[in-house]
């Protein structure tokens, strides 16, 4: 499964930790809490957060019959030209170019096929987990105010060369999230199997002798 990327928010206080003390030095700095979280670690699918790995699950059930279906259309192209090497030398002419035709038309409809799906698949990423990244965006914003962390950094986002373990709040983030979201309130019922629309072939199949 794909890494999730989830849009940190960062509470606004956070430009505290950079502002310069004022001449008149009346009012000590106030120190950043800063706290660091992976966001990578939330589509893990054993620690991960459970409404995550469930709308995975869920995108990979739907889209498994038509991946399926790619997939045994390649091996049937492969097949026929695997025939036609074999066969082009000791067969006539106008079967050999019929058979050709026909492994071009297939080739063709692979193409369109896996273009449309990959389109659908995104659209269906889109639709499903957007929403989701922003409810995780508000509840880790939530999170950090509540554990007034006035810093919050990515390490999936962020390279840092070091960081003590205990600035690390990426599982007590998850652990909060899934006790108040669970991933049951993302089910729904079964959608259909996914489909793409069949378009017409642009290119003209050979005449045939």
């Amino acid at each position: 499964m794909k890494v999730f990327r989830i849009a940190v928010v960062v509470a606004a206080v956070a430009l505290a930790a950079f502002t310069i003390l004022a001449q008149t030095q009346t009012r000590p700095a106030t120190p950043a809490n800063v706290a660091i979280i992976d966001s990578s670690a939330f589509s893990d699918e054993k620690t991960g957060i459970a409404r995550v790995i469930t709308a995975g699950q869920q995108i990979q059930v739907k889209f498994e019959p038509l991946r399926n279906e790619i997939t045994s259309m390649r091996q049937r192209l492969a097949t026929m030209r695997s025939d036609l090497q074999k066969k082009s030398a000791i067969q006539d002419a106008a079967t050999t170019a019929k058979q050709t035709d026909e492994a071009d038309q297939l080739e063709i409809q692979i193409k369109r096929k896996s273009e449309d799906a990959q389109a659908s698949l995104q659209r269906e990423r889109q639709a499903m987990l957007d929403p989701l990244e922003q409810d995780i965006g508000n509840a880790l914003k939530a999170y950090a105010q509540s554990h007034g962390v006035t810093l919050l950094i990515d390490a999936n986002r962020v390279p840092i060369l070091y960081a003590a373990s205990s600035l690390d709040i990426t599982q007590d983030f998850i652990n909060d999230y899934n006790r108040t979201h669970p991933a049951g309130a993302l089910m729904t019922a079964p959608a259909r199997p996914a489909t793409t629309p069949a378009r017409p072939a642009t290119t003209p199949a050979r005449p045939r002798p």
